[in-house]
């Protein structure tokens, strides 16, 4: 090999070099960008997945999903009428704990569906919920849970009064913050395969 074969294989060299820190490089900044934006939902994903880059994509994958939807935040006079009907739902806990939580959960599809996510199947209801209440879509989880467990007949009153807890965060979430106020920081990330 002559010199200037060993130049061009150096030169080869330290391009692939620095491709290959520009990929990882650029790997670590989606990475750190979307577990500030999910928070603990990232790890949910990943504990999901099992593997970090089928769960960065996934997370990818319903930002995308939701920046077609058409979510909005409700008028203040409809959030006012909800939230009293939430009251009501409240003081139905005293009589009748089950109906009290089925109920809840009704009033959450309804601000879900009129704020303009798509509701009927609760894991696409979390991802969705995921990409702007990624703190709160855990209530939503747990009380999903102990709506369950009071199905099939394995929940005692503090269960319930646990779901109505964790459905008051979600449903606080959704009816007071709404959208956020700028639309969520887009995660420019490229897909990879």
């Amino acid at each position: 090999m002559n010199e200037n074969e060993m130049i061009i294989l150096g030169v080869i060299v330290v391009m692939l070099i620095g491709v290959a820190a520009a990929i990882y490089l650029n790997q670590r900044h989606r990475s750190r960008q979307l577990q500030a934006h999910f928070g603990p939902e990232y790890n949910h994903a990943i504990e999901g997945f099992g593997e970090r880059r089928a769960a960065e994509r996934a997370l990818v994958d319903r930002t995308r999903r939701v920046d077609k939807l058409a979510i909005h935040s409700l008028p203040a006079l409809r959030r006012g009428e909800l939230s009293s009907r939430w009251q009501a739902v409240q003081a139905e806990f005293v009589d009748d704990p089950a109906s009290a939580v089925r109920d809840a959960h009704e009033l959450l599809d309804t601000v879900m569906r009129e704020q303009g996510y798509p509701t009927g199947k609760f894991e696409d209801e979390v991802e969705l919920l995921s990409v702007h209440h990624p703190a709160t879509v855990q209530h939503y989880r747990a009380a999903h849970r102990l709506a369950e467990d009071r199905e099939h007949g394995n929940s005692a009153t503090e269960d319930l009064r646990q779901a109505m807890i964790h459905y008051r965060a979600l449903f606080d979430d959704l009816l007071n913050a709404g959208v956020p106020r700028e639309p969520h920081r887009r995660l420019e990330v490229r897909h990879e395969a």
